[in-house]
């Protein structure tokens, strides 16, 4: 049962993140907060979502300041238990990190380490910058649903990759490289889309592999699909790869980690604050690795609405952050 808020800090802890390692790790990084000075309660996520409902819970009892333990997921489901909640403005409430994912993707544009002494020590130190956030209009079995995401968005191939991912870990696999494993199989059985993109009135149609739609630069364990991506700029940043063979990819995957997936004649890079993806088969979608449904969908930027502890923007986001 939740108390009253009584510490400064609420640390939300996801005891299966990073395949359990939230469990196996909470010891140690209980006793590194201790040691850090650190004052506060901590809650365990017991489902998925159920991190939106702690939020909600916590900030009506007054929590300002949240500790994330988990992977881009978790802090997913934080940021929507944060714009779910109407106690107070969004960027009142101030979020750190502790990734300890498979992922580990929002991180890696703050250049927040996976080292927990060395994340405490930022946390501590409470450098903050307002992030924009993304939200997305996608339907389901449930109909027309709605998801707030804070890092990337994928839609097509890596919709199917984190579908198959997460139904995995729901079954209770352990495999440490589980996404791999499906990105690896998806790639030989996706067949590309025709779709339809809407970016602020201007129209695209092609043939179409995958899709990412980014806040930050990363996303898949470490690609850089959203080079360009600042997080507070105010711009949804589009990467379409069209219609690519399986050799052409692999041919070019370095191109995912070093920043220069524009030189890949398939992609194509923009920048807009609404988005809408129509195709003429279903095509999944992912928010933050978190499979969520399918299209048509609809993107709209929410500018500097998300107050997070930050080390430092990666190089590329902080001098296209200084020339905004």
């Amino acid at each position: 049962m939740t108390q009253p808020q009584t510490k400064e800090w609420l640390v939300l802890v996801n005891p299966n993140a990073g395949i359990g390692k939230g469990k196996k790790d909470w010891g140690k990084i209980s006793q590194l907060l201790d040691e850090q000075g650190f004052v506060y309660q901590a809650v365990f996520t017991e489902r998925k979502l159920h991190a939106i409902e702690l939020v909600i819970e916590n900030i009506t009892l007054g929590y300002r300041k949240i500790i994330v333990v988990g992977g881009d997921g978790t802090m997913n489901e934080v940021v929507n238990g944060v714009f779910s909640q109407q106690v107070v403005p969004t960027t009142a409430i101030t979020l750190g990190m502790i990734s300890i994912g498979t992922g580990n993707d929002w991180v890696r544009t703050y250049n927040i380490p996976l080292d927990y002494l060395q994340a405490i020590e930022i946390i501590k130190r409470g450098n903050t910058l307002e992030q924009d956030a993304g939200i997305v209009q996608y339907s389901n079995d449930n109909g027309l649903e709605k998801r707030y995401f804070a890092n990337m968005a994928g839609l097509g191939f890596d919709g199917l990759v984190a579908k198959k991912t997460n139904a995995d870990k729901e079954k209770g696999s352990v495999l440490p490289m589980l996404f791999l494993v499906n990105l690896l199989s998806s790639m030989f059985s996706y067949n590309s889309s025709n779709i339809r993109v809407n970016i602020d009135g201007r129209e695209i149609k092609a043939k179409v592999f995958s899709i990412g739609v980014g806040i930050g630069q990363y996303n898949g364990g470490g690609m850089m699909q959203a080079p360009d991506a600042r997080p507070n700029d105010g711009l949804l940043d589009l990467t379409i790869i069209k219609h690519i063979s399986v050799l052409s990819i692999l041919a070019n995957i370095r191109r995912l980690y070093d920043g220069k997936i524009h030189k890949v004649k398939q992609v194509v890079l923009l920048t807009g604050k609404n988005i809408r993806i129509e195709s003429d088969v279903i095509i999944p979608l992912e928010a933050d690795g978190e499979y969520l449904g399918h299209s048509p969908f609809e993107f709209n930027i929410i500018p500097k609405s998300i107050k997070i502890i930050m080390n430092h923007l990666g190089e590329t986001a902080q001098k296209s952050t200084e020339s905004a």
